[in-house]
């Protein structure tokens, strides 16, 4: 891991990396999240019971969205050409959550873990916004990268 902090000049202000000079590589990033809720709200979501929609399809297709407008929300990031972007949702009783995972991949010459990452994120507050009539007191959690490949940097996978 580089401790060189790329995002800044030598006088310690913001820049966008060049990547101009960079070779494309088929890129790949993995993000997880959860948002953890009560049963009973767990139970009206399985069951189709909110009047809004279904808080898995809208989250799903907020995620998906959430992924291609990342340059538009981080400062700094580059806007990407996705080549792919898939975002799953799966409810888990016995662990009173919703547990999201979001890859996004490209032929490009930087990485998609933003993209992933925020992904997560939006789905992850897409539920919070359409169930929150139900439970405020839902959780968002443990939103990481598990995964990436592709790039100078190489291979990463979380413990």
């Amino acid at each position: 891991m580089s401790d060189e902090l790329t995002h800044f000049n030598s006088q310690g202000d913001a820049r966008m990396v060049n990547i101009g000079q960079k070779q494309a590589s088929h890129r790949i990033a993995i993000a997880k999240g959860r948002v953890i809720a009560a049963p009973a709200t767990l139970q009206k979501i399985a069951d189709h019971q909110f009047g809004k929609g279904d808080p898995l399809s809208v989250a799903q297709l907020a995620g998906i969205m959430g992924a291609k407008q990342t340059a538009q929300l981080i400062p700094l990031c580059h806007p990407l050409g996705l080549d792919r972007v898939e975002v799953n949702l799966n409810i888990t009783f016995d662990e009173q959550s919703i547990d999201i995972t979001a890859q996004c991949e490209i032929t490009g010459k930087t990485g998609v873990e933003m993209e992933a990452l925020t992904a997560v994120s939006v789905a992850a507050l897409t539920l919070y916004d359409m169930c929150k009539s139900a439970d405020k007191s839902m959780r968002l959690t443990d939103i990481r990268l598990v995964h990436k490949s592709g790039g100078k940097s190489g291979d990463y996978t979380a413990d």
